[in-house]
């Protein structure tokens, strides 16, 4: 079971790698407003699955706190991560916004029936190193004048570690509460996107296909992944796998030409592997140990 719930919150993350080109190939519509449609269209199969099973509306009444931690998780994430790309240059908002899943297995050790071994902090402290080849490629240069930014790009990896962390402390609490959490957010993000931008829509088919594989997938279906995932599965094993996404992410980018491969590349994914692997021994390798031990 724990196996399974890793699996499918592992498959979060490979639709996160998703993100980048899906925005790239969304065109220009400010964040906010993009955020808004997006988290719009996640809350769609939520919104299905309680029509077909009404009975499944009774899961949503949860205490208020369940509800302020999902919220506060999906819009304050992404209301810093907008902040801090607006307030500072985007690599170094980036790689200190990515500190998220170094914090969820560290943080992983306060959690009930949890254990923090010095190999999930190894394989976490790779995969930081595999980040950093991809997100820093071009040189990281901290400036003073952007301390507003950093500010917000580290705030935005508490919250979504954070989130993260509190969420296994819900395992009680339904997904289908995951509809709501995108819905509250798309609807912050809208009145965020009438206070500070100017509305701009897709030119192209392409682009308003783009948003919808954005709303449908990494904003929308990883949600509930990751939902399930943090719950029921080994979350120290997400944290550290959580650094594959930006590797993945420019594999794709590779693969539909938006981006050069390059050793780096390379380095970085085996990086990344190398250290989700040494994350993961416990579970790689009990089959082997039990399979060892002489029956009784």
């Amino acid at each position: 079971m724990k196996v399974k719930a890793t699996l499918i919150g592992f498959s979060a993350i490979l639709m996160w790698s998703l993100l980048a080109l899906f925005t790239a190939a969304s065109g220009t519509m400010p964040p906010f407003q993009l955020s808004a449609i997006c988290f719009s269209i996640g809350s769609l199969p939520g919104i299905v699955v309680l029509a077909l099973k009404p009975e499944r509306l009774a899961l949503l009444k949860q205490p208020a706190k369940a509800w302020i931690v999902g919220i506060a998780g999906l819009f304050g994430y992404h209301f810093l991560y907008f902040t801090a790309l607006r307030n500072a240059p985007a690599v170094e908002a980036g790689l200190i916004a990515y500190l998220w899943p170094l914090f969820i297995v560290v943080g992983s050790a306060l959690l009930p029936g949890e254990r923090l071994r010095w190999y999930h902090i190894a394989g976490a402290l790779c995969g930081l190193a595999g980040t950093i080849l991809i997100v820093a490629r071009n040189g990281v240069e901290f400036d003073d004048a952007y301390t507003l930014g950093y500010c917000a790009a580290l705030a935005c990896a508490f919250t979504w570690s954070g989130y993260s962390l509190l969420t296994r402390r819900f395992d009680a609490v339904s997904t289908d509460l995951v509809t709501g959490f995108c819905l509250a957010t798309a609807a912050l993000s809208f009145l965020c996107h009438l206070g500070l931008e100017a509305t701009v829509w897709p030119d192209t088919a392409t682009q308003w296909l783009a948003v919808a594989g954005l709303g449908l997938l990494p904003v929308g279906a990883a949600f509930y992944a990751w939902d399930y995932g943090v719950k029921n599965g080994n979350i120290q094993i997400l944290g550290v796998a959580s650094y594959a996404a930006p590797v993945l992410s420019t594999l794709v980018l590779v693969l539909f030409g938006f981006a050069e491969p390059s050793w780096r590349i390379a380095l970085a994914c085996l990086l990344v592997t190398g250290g989700a692997v040494l994350a993961a021994k416990d579970v790689i390798f009990r089959d082997r140990a039990e399979a060892a031990q002489p029956a009784e």
